[in-house]
């Protein structure tokens, strides 16, 4: 999965207008344009469109933990230069304060089962004789789901 197409989930799935995604950035202490933002929601085709780079969307996701758990005391954690979709998964377990559980019935929502050894998996450290790389297939059910367990919660409140 791109950047740009997970970035834009998560957007849709929390309904963010522009000026809360660019505060989203702004609590990773990162300055983004309305221009650039809108640059990267573009699709792929568009001459406008721009790459949203690992490191753009590791200070977003840092940004989202933030906005969704609030600052933590102490340093900030450092923007990966470098993301994987077991690190987008991880970031948004954390940002949305979920266990092992969660995660699971929110890729039910999706019709994508797995068990809990599965996921505990992609959670593991680089190397660890469990490790798993999270397929992009994954990450995209559990970004559908995420959709429908939030933007539905949205829908209802109106």
């Amino acid at each position: 999965m791109n950047n740009n197409d997970t970035l834009k989930r998560i957007r849709y799935a929390f309904d963010y207008p522009d000026d809360k995604m660019i505060e989203i950035f702004a609590h990773s202490e990162s300055e983004v344009s309305r221009s650039k933002l809108s640059n990267w929601m573009k699709k792929e085709e568009d001459e406008e469109f721009e790459r949203l780079w690992d490191y753009d969307l590791a200070l977003f996701l840092n940004g989202f933990i933030v906005e969704k758990r609030g600052r933590k005391e102490g340093p900030q954690p450092e923007a990966e230069e470098v993301l994987n979709n077991n690190i987008v998964l991880r970031k948004l377990k954390i940002a949305l304060n979920l266990q092992a559980n969660d995660v699971l019935d929110i890729l039910l929502l999706s019709d994508f089962r797995m068990s809990k050894h599965e996921l505990s998996a992609f959670f593991r450290k680089f190397g660890h004789q469990h490790y798993r790389p999270c397929k992009d297939q994954v990450l995209r059910n559990f970004l559908n789901g995420m959709q429908l367990k939030y933007r539905q919660k949205k829908t209802l409140k109106k």
